[in-house]
């Protein structure tokens, strides 16, 4: 069995219990070098763990030492940053997995760009501001912008988050003002929960010039919306006067 587990943003602590379980059981772990914090494996997994730096390797290579591993009846974890769904590259790991007949399951991990909002402490989805959340990137070498560029996705003046574009801030910032005012508020938050975390807030206005100020090129998600703002409305769901299935009107009372 071949686990693919979610390392979490960077804090050692933000992966998920399962996940921890996994990497305490694990005869392998191959990590995603680049992205995921070491220490993760220094606190949770067995002194004699065999380690793989994924940076260093091929999609054939990671292959090659799971086949390995399992057929070995080893306990094998691939550790992927943040949550493995967004930008994780597993699909086509999993599929050479399904050919080769052997088992695998997925253990969820918390994103950065809701890590990031947590630092910002900020809330992406607030009423009467923005009910949707866009996860997008500047097209890349991986990618050429499948399900519509920035600048068409800025119409929808939804919160935003953009992975894999804080080298380009100048080309994010440009499309972006395209649809969104120039005072929209903007945060780039720099390795997101780890040690040497950098935020950096503004507008579509400065934030450019504030990022490069911070020296930030990489590592970095960039959010973007009024949901930053002061403005907005008070939700329903803890509105005496609201009711639902949990709670009627007339039987509201303050507990003590």
């Amino acid at each position: 069995m071949i686990l693919f587990v979610g390392a979490g943003p960077g804090d050692i602590e933000l992966i998920t219990v399962k996940g921890m379980k996994a990497l305490n059981e694990a005869d392998c772990v191959i990590y995603a070098g680049s992205l995921v914090n070491p220490r993760i494996i220094d606190a949770y997994c067995k002194k004699d763990v065999t380690v793989y730096n994924s940076a260093k390797m091929c999609l054939d290579e990671v292959i090659d030492v799971m086949i390995k591993m399992e057929a070995e009846g080893k306990k094998v974890v691939r550790l992927h940053t943040g949550d493995p769904s967004i930008y994780g590259a597993i699909r086509e790991q999993m599929d050479r997995l399904i050919e080769h007949k052997i088992e695998f399951d997925v253990i969820p991990g918390v994103s950065s760009f809701v890590a990031a909002a947590s630092r910002l402490k900020e809330e992406f989805t607030l009423p009467s501001v923005s009910q949707t959340i866009i996860i997008t990137r500047l097209p890349g070498r991986t990618g050429s912008g499948e399900g519509g560029k920035l600048e068409e996705l800025a119409k929808h003046k939804a919160s935003m988050a953009i992975f894999l574009s804080v080298q380009s801030i100048g080309n994010v910032i440009e499309k972006l003002k395209k649809s969104y005012s120039d005072n929209t508020p903007v945060a780039v938050v720099y390795k997101a929960t780890w040690e040497d975390e950098k935020i950096v807030r503004g507008t579509l206005i400065d934030i450019e010039e504030k990022v490069h100020k911070a020296s930030i090129s990489r590592f970095a998600q960039i959010l973007v919306g009024d949901f930053m703002a002061d403005k907005y409305s008070l939700s329903k769901l803890y509105d005496k006067g609201f009711s639902h299935m949990y709670r009627s009107p007339d039987a509201f009372e303050i507990v003590q």
